[in-house]
């Protein structure tokens, strides 16, 4: 697989049919997983590395799973490949930040990945777009089992799969939802919200994930307890009952907005769109912020003339791996905000 093949698309996440997806973003579920008669990755030497490494990989490749799959060597690759597999949501921070053997699997339609010596020796995950975790749950299970028939993974029968962090331990499941919640933020709820979701044991974090923070009104939810509580009570909590009440909560406060506050509301988008239309240099921060505002706008009724898959593509080829990428060379902060600001007046104009 070359990243190239990827950095002119949108990911198979942002798509706009998905259920409920003018606020939910992406549905993931993730696994994590070890091999039995192995230390735990932060305790292994380079060559214990490299024979996981290289029994995983064997193994995740053979996987009856439709479409073709590959493996990237992070080892290798250079920071800015690492850095567009981040903006991907492909691998995680940690393991691009880590040393040692190490790689990824990654379906073709990236809706499925397997990160390799991580925080664990095995992470993986499935996406969908929009509100799936239901979806995500079946597939990843049966991954997980076709996978379990052919390695050993360490367990333990009293606290089931066992990993390198101990909040993990248990099922190892995390389900995490991306949320675009601009009306909450708005109307000054965003803090009612998360210390709603702190009391239910639920974590929020930024838009890539443990230890960023929110761009652009972008926001995970995820489940912190894995320990005493089965993987279909936590997937069914998230597709019936959590996500469901954020998205109504979401949607009362963009109902407010557009009966008490209309001209404010309108004032932030019509500024928003004239400055993404005009500008010659911008940041990554500020055109997540803009494409945020637009995006609300797009999705309230308030703009018609921009379809919201020009949006979503926005999203992604203003990330700045993504702009040098496409372009074909490194940038400095002044040349990818140049670039940046180009290629989103080319979209909008």
């Amino acid at each position: 697989m070359r990243l190239t093949d990827l950095s002119s698309k949108t990911s198979r996440w942002f798509d706009p049919a998905a259920p409920l997806s003018d606020i939910v973003i992406s549905s993931r579920i993730r696994l994590a997983r070890n091999l039995a008669g192995h230390r735990f990755t932060c305790r292994c030497d380079d060559e214990e590395k490299k024979n996981i490494l290289q029994t995983l990989r064997e193994t995740i490749l053979s996987l009856s799973q439709p479409g073709d799959i590959s493996f990237i060597d992070i080892a290798v690759g250079s920071n800015l490949e690492r850095d567009f597999l981040i903006e991907r949501q492909l691998i995680s921070r940690n393991l691009a930040a880590s040393k040692g053997p190490r790689g990824v699997v990654i379906a073709e339609n990236e809706l499925f990945a397997a990160q390799i010596n991580e925080e664990d020796h095995l992470r993986l995950s499935v996406l969908a777009a929009g509100l799936n975790a239901d979806k995500c749950w079946q597939r990843i299970n049966s991954i997980d089992d076709e996978i379990s028939e052919k390695i050993e993974y360490a367990f333990s029968p009293r606290y089931g799969f066992l990993t390198a962090c101990p909040t993990n331990v248990g099922t190892g499941i995390r389900v995490s939802v991306m949320l675009h919640l601009p009306a909450l933020k708005l109307t000054d709820q965003l803090k009612k919200l998360f210390d709603s979701a702190k009391d239910m044991n639920l974590t929020v974090r930024g838009l890539f994930g443990e230890g960023t923070e929110a761009v652009g009104d972008f926001f995970q939810l995820s489940n912190q307890v894995t320990l005493g509580v089965r993987e279909e009570k936590i997937v069914e909590d998230f597709q019936a009952l959590i996500i469901p009440k954020i998205v109504e909560y979401e949607r009362i406060a963009r109902d407010r907005l557009l009966v008490k506050d209309a001209n404010i509301l309108d004032d932030k988008i019509a500024r928003a769109f004239a400055v993404l239309k005009n500008a010659r240099l911008i940041s990554s921060h500020e055109a997540m912020f803009l494409l945020s505002n637009l995006r609300m706008g797009i999705n309230m009724g308030r703009i018609k003339e921009i379809p919201i898959e020009t949006i979503n593509e926005l999203f992604m080829l203003t990330q700045p791996a993504h702009l040098q990428i496409n372009k074909g060379q490194l940038l400095n902060a002044e040349q990818r905000d140049i670039l940046r600001a180009e290629t989103i007046r080319a979209k909008l104009n």
